[in-house]
Order: C-alpha cells, then structure tokens, then sequence
C-alpha cells in the first residue's frame, strides 16, 4: 500500500526546530493535503528554505517543480482562506535564509537565489494567481474587517507575482492599481511592486505618490524606507540624495530610522555591498549622530550585529568599519559600546 506521511507535531505552536526524515515528495504532500494549516505552511516553507538554502550555497537553485506544484495545490484549494493562503505563499526573506546559513553568507547568492525561486512562481503559477487577482477585488468601499484584508494580501501577493516579469501589461496593471485605489494598503502594496522595477512608471508612481501624502509624515517615512530597500547599486546613492532634501533631517529620529535604518537592516544586498561602501556610509552617519543623538545612533550601528556571519571579503570590510567607529575619540558610551561587543 502507500507509505503514510506523518503530520508531526499537530496543533504545537512553541517555537522549536524539528529534525525530521520527511522527503521533499512528504512536504509536497503534507503542503497539499495536510488537515492542520501550520503543518501545511510548514511544510511549503521547509520545501522553499531548502531551496533557497541550496541555491545560496552552490549558486544554483535546484529544480523548484516541486514547491510550485505544492503552490499551486494550496493556492488552488477553495477550503482555505486568502490570508492563509497569502502567508503560505510568501516565500522566506533574505535575511531568514541568511540566518539559517549561519555563515559564509554572500547576500548576493541569497538574493539571486531567491530572485530565481520567484521567477520560477511567477511562470509556473501565473494562471493561479491571474484568476486570484481577478476574483478577490473587494466590491464597494473600503472595509477593514479580517475578510476583506485576507483578501486584499492574497490579491497584492498576486499582483507581485504577476508583475515580475516586467512587462508593459505587467507594469500597466500594477499601475492601474496603483492609481485607482482607494485605500492605503492597495496603493502602497501597487507601489512596493512598481518600485522594483527601474522603468519610468516607478518614477511616475513615487511622485504622485510624494505629491499625494507630503503632508502626512508617517506616510512619507513610508514612502522613504520603501525607496531604501530598492535592491539595485544605485539605492545607496538614492538614500544619500534623499537625506539631502528638505524633507530630511538628521535631528529627525523617525525620518532616520525610515530612510537610513531601513537601508541598513532591510536591504542585505546593498548595505552589505562587496566593495564595503554601505559600511562606511553607515559609519558616516553614526559618528554624526552620535554628538546629538547617541541612541539613534547606536540603534543604527547595531545593523552591524551579524557581520561574522558573512564571506570572507564582506566580514573584513564590517570590521575595519567597526574598528573605525571604535577608535574614534570622545565616543558616546551607547555607540562604544556597541562598537566594542560588535567586535568581541
């Protein structure tokens, strides 16, 4: 008869790392058919991180068939609810895969790893999530319920996917979204999406977007840290010339933490670039804050706190960054210490 597959640890919620036999083939399964959700979600992500994980390390993603027929499955079953589904399908981000790495890490390989994963969504799934985001558009006015926004993350969720390939139907879709939302989490998603793509409908987007919400400071901090965690070369001279506006400054703690902390803790591959320039760029900014705000500035030198983990050529350029931060005369107590436990 057929091997049975277990469902280990059925309605467990603490936090544990299991070790277990289960095959890629099991996890297909589990993913598709399980009748406890987080054993289904588990099972999707263990599927993803493996890959990921795998991809990172050799520079070669292995044959994602598997995790996107398991996709296709969980996101084609009507018995699930869209938050759930939008969960399940969000695939680990870089900083998670880095951290299962543990070290040795090259935030370039995880992210093109992961770049490779979506595409591999993208193409497999793109019918799945077409009819997705054509059947969840929520009629009506805005509402806030847990219905409607499961809905409208499984919809955004979508629309990513969708716009990978960066099309002009692809753009014109996002941007149609974009400009006729009516509410704020369906324009910022459109815009996250438009922002990943260097074409003129991102340029298009993040202006009116600006124009719109200028007044509104939470909504412009917003608009700042989603520019901050463009993953191209040119975002660390994009946050160097938004730190020159006048809607920027440096005694500001919140706008700090949205353009300069978002830089720095959410966008591993610029922050950590190979030639070090995000390093010093950060310790520009910490040895210039320190003299007027040394808690700010020590939150934002604490970026450096899992430097030991990367290659060998990233982990140099961390350290000689620290140690310039950490021989610097007069420091506060707050970024010395930082500093010195950084370095060990």
């Amino acid at each position: 008869g057929t091997r049975p597959v277990a469902s280990l640890n059925r309605g467990f919620s603490a936090p544990v790392n299991l070790s277990s036999n289960l095959t890629s083939e099991d996890l297909v399964f589990l993913a598709a058919h399980d009748s406890d959700p987080f054993n289904r979600f588990d099972a999707l992500q263990g599927l993803a991180f493996a890959l990921l994980k795998d991809g990172a390390r050799t520079g070669t993603l292995p044959d994602p068939k598997a995790l996107v027929e398991a996709a296709r499955l969980l996101l084609s079953d009507a018995t699930l609810d869209p938050a759930f589904k939008a969960q399940a399908l969000a695939l680990p981000g870089e900083a998670e895969v880095a951290r299962e790495l543990a070290r040795d890490v090259n935030p370039d390989a995880v992210f093109a790893a992961r770049k490779t994963l979506r595409k591999a969504f993208a193409e497999g799934l793109g019918d799945v999530f077409a009819e997705a985001y054509a059947s969840l558009g929520t009629p009506g006015p805005y509402a806030p319920d847990a219905a409607s926004a499961g809905r409208r993350a499984l919809r955004n969720l979508s629309l990513d996917y969708l716009t990978l390939p960066g099309t002009p139907q692809a753009l014109a879709r996002a941007m149609a979204q974009f400009e006729a939302a009516d509410n704020m989490t369906d324009r910022f998603a459109a815009l996250a999406v438009l922002s990943q793509h260097d074409t003129p409908e991102r340029t298009l987007a993040l202006d009116a977007f600006f124009r719109r919400f200028e007044n509104d400071p939470l909504v412009i901090d917003k608009w700042l840290s989603l520019q901050a965690m463009i993953p191209e070369t040119g975002t660390l001279e994009r946050v160097k010339r938004l730190s020159l506006m006048p809607f920027f400054s440096m005694t500001n703690p919140n706008r700090v933490r949205a353009l300069i902390g978002a830089f720095v803790t959410g966008n591993a591959t610029q922050f950590n670039r190979a030639d070090g320039a995000g390093y010093d760029f950060l310790v520009e900014v910490v040895l210039g804050l320190d003299g007027t705000n040394p808690q700010v500035a020590s939150r934002m030198l604490s970026a450096f706190k899992t430097w030991r983990q990367l290659e060998a050529g990233r982990a140099a350029h961390a350290e000689r960054a620290l140690r310039r931060v950490a021989e610097t005369p007069g420091l506060s107590e707050d970024v010395a210490d930082i500093a010195m436990r950084s370095l060990g």
